[in-house]
């Protein structure tokens, strides 16, 4: 959970429903990498990551902010749904017709990796390949407790302030859509491994050996069950954001995933 180094926000741009987004490279014909942030992030924390991978694939790259998060509008509705990243997989496939991007290459981390997943299996045609970094597919004990701890943090010290940098008066409201959904006993059945069959790309499933949010079954579960070429990354000595801990090491086997795609 880095949420220091904010990165550049130059050419930030909005959609008519006010959700943000950042266009970067201009290559005719080539794929779009599209970004999806983790449970607590936005454009700026993803820092110049998606705009180094983009320079070493050639690729188009889009990053945004979900709603309720970054410079998004707020959020529409004040709880949290358990299929809400179903529905955000359903808002991204919207938001590729308003951008006319008809082929991605889908980098997710966390929840973003979990939309990411939803996305392809249900819009096929439109995801080329998924990057997936510490993604989940169901719940974990380990998941939970890692959510607890960082609920201690936001309690007891400036874990609030850090994050209200990026989210502002959106905070309060973006931290606990996912803090209290997770900890809930009706989220604790949630599992999208139903749609893992579905999904026919080429996957590179990334996960810290470390990881404080998820266990390698998830990564198993993942690349068991998709019926496309799944990689497994499995990265040393490094938790739950590879792309910020290890970045020479993700940026270079992401690179080679996507070339292999083009």
């Amino acid at each position: 959970m880095d949420i220091e180094n904010q990165g550049p926000s130059d050419g930030m741009q909005f959609t008519d429903d006010q959700i943000a987004f950042q266009i970067i490279g201009d290559y005719p014909n080539a794929p779009t990498l599209i970004f999806l942030h983790d449970s607590l992030g936005c454009i700026s924390l993803w820092r110049d990551f998606p705009r180094r991978l983009g320079g070493l694939t050639q690729c188009n790259v889009l990053v945004y902010d979900r709603q309720g998060y970054g410079r998004s509008c707020p959020f529409s509705k004040r709880e949290r749904e358990n299929d809400y990243m179903e529905i955000e997989a359903d808002h991204l496939n919207d938001l590729m017709a308003q951008w006319k991007i008809s082929k991605a290459i889908l980098f997710g981390h966390s929840d973003g990796g979990s939309i990411a997943l939803i996305m392809a299996a249900k819009y096929p045609e439109k995801v080329l390949g998924i990057i997936s970094e510490g993604a989940h597919v169901f719940v974990e004990d380990l998941t939970l407790n890692g959510i607890r701890e960082a609920i201690q943090l936001y309690e007891s010290s400036n874990l609030k302030d850090r994050l209200a940098k990026y989210h502002g008066d959106k905070t309060e409201a973006m931290f606990w859509a996912w803090a209290a959904t997770w900890t809930t006993n009706g989220f604790r059945d949630w599992n999208i491994e139903t749609f893992l069959p579905m999904i026919q790309c080429p996957l590179l499933v990334v996960q810290g050996l470390e990881d404080e949010y998820g266990t390698l079954e998830q990564v198993e579960s993942i690349v068991g069950k998709t019926n496309g070429k799944a990689i497994k990354l499995l990265v040393p000595n490094c938790g739950h954001t590879p792309h910020k801990e290890v970045p020479e090491i993700i940026l270079d086997q992401s690179s080679q995933f996507v070339n292999q795609l083009q």
